[in-house]
């Protein structure tokens, strides 16, 4: 049996889905300057109160993954992938793409209640770092305005477990569906995700290094900017 494996995501992963994701991300020191006076743990548990209602939000473009240990059960990775509106789409034929990436939809009770516990958790961060993150999101605005992308929007491995070939298996999935759907994938990357993407052919479009010293870090905050072409080459026999 191999080690590891994709499987859906489900309203109860909100605790796992958590663990795995704020381990990731508070290996990022940027990322920790965000919570004064917050602990990984406190963010966590936070973060699993509001991860069910992110899982049922925009069920129609949304596409949510994660990865567990074969042997454990342990989520080990998770990426999150966001659906364009096609062109050429009918109406509800969305739903039916990537089915298997798709939360399943709960009864109206259970929403309703997923809905109140994000609202009720504690999600109040630090937001002087918000100026030098629009200057990144405005570049990412102008690089996806031309054309319809799938979007990879999230991208996260427990750290006890990357260089396993984990966010390999996640990316690499995306790549099958883009290329089934003949679109190109975007993805706003940072450092620790960069060599995966580069190594699965993402083409770099353009980069930004910021200068977050002034709010605690070490001066060099990354964000990339980057394509994986697998929408084919349009043939006009030429």
């Amino acid at each position: 049996m191999a080690p590891f494996k994709i499987v859906p995501c489900t309203v109860d992963d909100g605790l796992y889905l958590a663990q795995n994701n704020i381990s990731a991300f508070w290996t990022d020191p940027t990322w920790v300057l965000m919570w004064p006076g917050k602990t990984q743990e406190y963010v966590t548990s936070q973060a699993a109160r509001r991860m069910p209602h992110n899982l049922l939000t925009d069920r129609e473009h949304r596409r949510h993954q994660k990865v567990v240990d074969t042997q454990t059960g342990r989520v080990v990775g998770y990426a999150r992938w966001d659906l364009p509106d096609l062109d050429d789409a009918v109406p509800g034929e969305l739903e039916h793409l990537w089915p298997e990436a798709r939360v399943a939809a709960v009864d109206s009770e259970r929403a309703i209640a997923a809905e109140r516990e994000f609202k009720a958790a504690d999600w109040d961060f630090d937001h002087s770092l918000d100026e030098l993150d629009e200057k990144a999101l405005a570049i990412k605005r102008r690089l996806m305005k031309p054309k319809e992308y799938i979007l990879l929007d999230y991208l996260a491995v427990s750290p006890d477990q990357r260089h396993q070939g984990i966010a390999t298996m996640l990316v690499q999935s995306g790549i099958a569906v883009a290329e089934r759907l003949r679109l190109d994938i975007f993805v706003h990357g940072m450092q620790a995700g960069l060599g995966v993407y580069t190594r699965l052919g993402f083409e770099l479009l353009e980069q930004i290094i910021l200068n977050d010293s002034n709010y605690g870090g070490k001066g060099e905050y990354g964000s990339y900017f980057l394509i994986k072409k697998c929408k084919p080459v349009q043939n006009d026999g030429l």
